[in-house]
Order: C-alpha cells, then structure tokens, then sequence
C-alpha cells in the first residue's frame, strides 16, 4: 500500500469444496483455480498494482447451500384493467394504429389477468403442459410507434420494462451481449424485488436483424445462434442473477460466503415475463406477395388488390417468417402478430396537435429552460409536418423538422431579452429576419398580441380535447370536472409544459392540500371548517392559473379572515362547523355577521324585521 499497490484479500476456504461436492453433483470450482483465475484477471487489468492475497480462514460450522426455491406461489399480480381501459388509454398518446392498439391491450391484458385469477383463486390448477406464452411480435416501418407503444402500455400497467436491441446480443460463447442479461436488467429496474421482475415485460428491438440471411450457403451460426439462445428464455427457465465467469460476482460470492458461510444462488424463472418483438422486416412483404401470387396462380390471382406493405403484412403467415430466416421454433414462441401502419401526412400532424406529444412539449421545456415562452399555430404544425413527411422515417421524422427549424432560435434567443415568441408560418420561411426583429424590439406590441391569441387558441384547442376525453380524464382525476376545472386545467396546461395527465395529477395534489387545510384548521382551533366545491375552485384558480398563493399563504389568510370571528360565533352559538363559500372567502367579515345574524334570527320573535333593527343587530354583534 505505501508502494503504491493495493492489496485486495479473498477469503477462501480449501475444505469447502470436498464439504459441498459430497452434497451436490455440480461442479464447484476449486479455490486454487479461482484463485489462479482472479489473479490473472487482476494481473491483466491492472498490472502490478493489484496483487491477490488468500488467507485460509475457516468458515463457520452448519453451513449449507442454501438455494433461493422458486415458490409456485409468488405474491399474487395486482392487476385489473380491461382491454378496452387500456385502448382508451392508448388512444390518449397514439395517433392511427387501431388494430395494433386492439391486438396489443387484449393479449397484454389478458396475460396478466390470467395471472392474477391463477394466484387469487381458490381453486387448485395443475401445471398446465405446453402452455403457451402470448408473445408479440410486431410489424411496421420504423417510426410508428412500437416502441412508445410499449414503454406507455408498461407505464400504465405499472410493471418492470426493459428494452433491448436484438442486434447486440450473440449466441452464449462468442463476443457480445448475452441474452438472458435483459432478465437480469429487469430485476435491476425492478429494484431487485425478483418476485414483481418475474412479471415484467422484455421488448427486443430489430429483431428482423438475427435472421438468417436468405443466400447464405450453410449454416448463420451469429443469427441462428441467437434465436435458440431466445428460446427457453421466451418460454420458461431459470436465469442465474449472477453472470457467469464475473470476477466482480465471484468476488461478491467469496464475501458472503466467508460471513456467512452458505452459498447463495438468486435465480428467476421467466415463465410470467412477456416478451415483446419487434422490427421492419424489410423485404417481407415481396416473400408474402410471392406466397399469394404461386397459391393463386391460374385462379385469377390478385395480388394488386394488396396496394401497400401494411396489407401484405396483414396477410403474414409463419412460412413467410421461416423464408425470411427465422428458425421454425422460434416463429412458434411469437404467436401473437400486431402490423402497424404507415404514417400520413395528416397523422403526423395529428401527432403534433395531440396536447399530450412529448416534440411540441420537449420543446416547450427546451426553451422554458431559458425563461422563454414558446406557443405553435395551426399552420406552423402543418408546415412542420409536412417536412417530416418528405424525410420518410415516420414520427422520427417529426423531431428532426421540429429541432431543425427551431434551432437557430434556441441559439440566439437565451442571449437576448425575448421572453415569448410565436411559431408561425413566417417565422418558420424567414427564420433569420424574424430573430432580427424579435432581438431588435422584444417588447413589440403586435407580438405580444399574436402571443396571447395563439395562447387563448391553443386554450380552446386544449379544452375542446379534455371534453372529448372527459369521461377518461374524469376516472383519473377522481373528482367531477366540471366546466370550471375543464377550463382551469386547460389554462394550466397552457401556462405549464407538462401533458394533459401530470396536469390532472398537479390538480389533484392542489386538491388535496386544500382539503388539509381544513384539518389543519380543526387542529389548531378546534372548529371544523368545511370548503364548498365552489370554494374550492376560486382557491385553486388562484393557485393553479394566476399563481398569486400557495398552500401556507392560503392558511395564513385563512386564520386572519376566520379565526377570531368563527370563535366569536362558537362562544355565542355552539357551533363548531362551518361550511365556507364562495362569497364567504370574497367577504369574510360580511360571512360572519350572517352567521351571529342567523342565530339571533332563530332565538328572537319572527316579528322583528325592519332594516333598521338588523343594522342594530348587526352593530350590537
């Protein structure tokens, strides 16, 4: 250490393998050659900095091998969502893919329904032989949604999603990624809760990429290698959460079964976990218009009537994906096929108008970053459209339009004083002479109302589409949206870059901080008060759109507008609760002459009712 070379020791016990082996038939290393491994690995990596010091140390007595079962009976899946539930949900962020949509939410939610009536029911079910899994495999050019298909179905479902390239991975003994590290990566994001990882969703991008390739002479060990190593994997088996041959893992292993004494194996079973594929599969589409075209051959076949891909795709047959190169066994693990459409012009504009697409709110947090307000007109987004549909990568397409023709004002504009601007036709044709004039004068009249009447359009926009989506909105929010909230969520919308979902949740976290208030009301003064739904609106309004408060200063205010005159009307009625209004809040002190009115109301003769004898009540109160 004082030279410079650190000393790493590893405790291993030479009487631990000849202990175990008596009690198990798999191969143990022998300490000497993990030893011999560890040291040169150290040696190769790190030179002569690192040597290895082995120490014999006695384990403690009563050690065991103590395997981690697989108990049939894991924690039962908290799951209920409905097919259709789920294709509402969808429909909220995807724009087009219908069928995809229907095919996708029914299979996925009828994988863990089942699930979860295996584990609750009280039944006894056999193990069922040749179960089979519904994996998925899509179809569909790339930039259609495949992939944000899947990440939002996970999101909703509230399960462990990892993603991995297809590309990357190699058969087990040549260089590249290993398969079964995606099942490890799933513990990792379910933070090593292995139980809630066993009913996770692995999705493999670029699959179409291991096929073999059609005009090979022999045998595609790299692709087809792959594709068996999916097999068990996609069906059922155990993967040790430890990586073989690891030195990091070896060295873990050493550790705790120096301390402890026992050897542990964490393992998980993939049986529950629902794989995903997905990929273009460019050149499928002549092997199935080749299929049809030799079945229909002398009967008047017609194959024209299949005008584009997404057809053909429609019409897919497990021999046209072993034509394409995959292995008959491994097409039969994909039972479930989903083909995505291609992307129109007009769909890629109904991406970007949609309120909750993440280009147009990225952009939005982009420049936000920097103080400045950016806000799209209707013709804006079909110039920007209409570019991305030129490049022919689908909705990828739309971040580099959007991203290209905003860039030289994300440039310039954070040096200057400009705190809004509008996107418009013009500024999108003429880039540099309207950074001109946005530089030259910020404060511009004309500008600032182009700015505020795309907003109230965009206001419009946004609350035309929460009512064509309120009762959705209405089982997230929990609460009635009521025009009032319609139209408050739709102006934070506007005011804030976030999508129409985490806007509902803000609302309700406003929402219920109002709702303490009233306990923390209770606790401090002993009366109960209780804010009417309309109450509750104008606090939020404030705090929601205008921003003039916030949770302590609507407290604060509380307590010097109510606290003296609802104790004064307790000592003289007995009341201790009190429902606040609307006006109530507009007009505390006129609130609480009413209410010591009302009691003398109650206790005095009905008679009396002239307008001079309650200002003389009111006086005397």
């Amino acid at each position: 250490m004082l030279q410079g070379v650190w000393q790493v020791e590893i405790f291993l016990n030479h009487d631990y393998n000849a202990c175990v082996m008596s009690h198990r038939s798999d191969k143990i290393p022998d300490p000497k050659e993990l030893e011999k491994e560890l040291g040169e690995f150290l040696t190769k990596k790190f030179g002569g900095n690192v040597k290895l010091a082995t120490p014999i140390v006695m384990p403690q007595t009563g050690m065991t091998d103590n395997v981690e079962p697989d108990s049939g009976k894991s924690k039962i899946v908290d799951f209920n969502l409905k097919p259709e539930e789920l294709v509402s949900h969808l429909d909220l962020f995807i724009a087009k893919q219908d069928d995809a949509k229907a095919i996708l939410a029914t299979k996925i939610c009828t994988h863990f329904n089942r699930i979860r009536h295996k584990q609750s029911s009280s039944d006894v079910f056999p193990s069922m032989v040749g179960r089979i899994k519904n994996n998925i495999l899509m179809l569909g050019p790339t930039g259609v949604g495949k992939t944000y298909m899947i990440r939002l179905i996970a999101h909703r479902l509230g399960v462990p999603f990892v993603k991995g390239d297809a590309t990357k991975f190699s058969e087990t003994g040549y260089v590249g990624g290993d398969v079964e590290d995606l099942v490890r990566d799933l513990v990792r994001e379910a933070d090593g809760d292995i139980q809630r990882a066993q009913y996770g969703i692995i999705y493999i991008d670029e699959i179409d990429k291991i096929a073999s390739a059609q005009n090979l002479i022999g045998a595609d060990v790299s692709r087809t290698g792959v594709q068996r190593t999916l097999l068990k994997p996609m069906e059922e088996t155990q993967v040790d959460l430890k990586v073989p041959h690891d030195p990091i893992s070896m060295l873990q292993e050493l550790e705790k079964f120096r301390t402890t004494g026992k050897r542990e194996r964490s393992t998980i079973n993939t049986k529950n976990i629902l794989f995903i594929m997905s990929g273009a599969f460019s050149g499928l589409d002549e092997i199935i218009k080749k299929r049809i075209s030799e079945q229909t051959i002398g009967f008047s076949a017609n194959v024209g009537k299949f005008e584009n891909q997404d057809e053909l795709f429609k019409q897919i047959k497990s021999e046209d994906l072993i034509n394409y190169g995959f292995e008959s066994e491994f097409v039969g693990r994909l039972p479930v096929r989903a083909v995505f459409e291609k992307l129109t012009e007009k769909d890629l504009l109904s991406i970007l108008s949609n309120p909750n697409n993440p280009i147009i709110i990225g952009k939005k947090l982009d420049f936000a970053a920097y103080g400045i307000r950016i806000v799209f007109i209707e013709t804006a987004l079909k110039i920007l459209a209409k570019n991305a549909y030129s490049e022919n990568t689908g909705a990828r397409g739309l971040v580099s339009s959007v991203e290209q023709a905003l860039l030289p004002f994300e440039k310039r504009l954070p040096s200057s004083k400009v705190r809004r601007f509008t996107v418009t036709p013009d500024l999108l044709q003429n880039p540099e002479s309207n950074l001109a004039h946005l530089e030259n004068d910020p404060e511009n009249g004309e500008d600032k109302n182009r700015f505020m009447a795309a907003k109230e359009d965009e206001k419009s926009s946004v609350t035309r589409y929460i009512l064509k989506n309120k009762r959705r909105f209405a089982s997230k929010c929990g609460l009635p949206l009521t025009q009032t909230r319609i139209a408050m969520l739709a102006a934070y919308y506007c005011e804030h870059p976030l999508d129409i979902e985490s806007s509902i949740i803000r609302f309700n976290n406003y929402y219920e901080q109002i709702k303490n208030l009233e306990m923390q009301f209770l606790k401090n003064n002993t009366i109960n008060i209780v804010f009417e739904e309309e109450a509750i609106d104008y606090l939020m309004e404030q705090w929601l759109v205008h921003q003039t408060t916030n949770a302590d200063a609507v407290y604060t205010q509380l307590s010097n507008d109510f606290q003296l005159g609802l104790n004064l009307v307790r000592e003289k009625t007995g009341k201790t609760r009190f429902f606040i209004t609307r006006q109530a809040l507009d007009n505390p002190e006129s609130f609480i002459r009413q209410l010591l009115v009302e009691d003398k109301n109650i206790k005095s003769p009905p008679a009396i009712s002239s307008d001079s004898s309650i200002n003389n009540k009111r006086e005397d109160s």
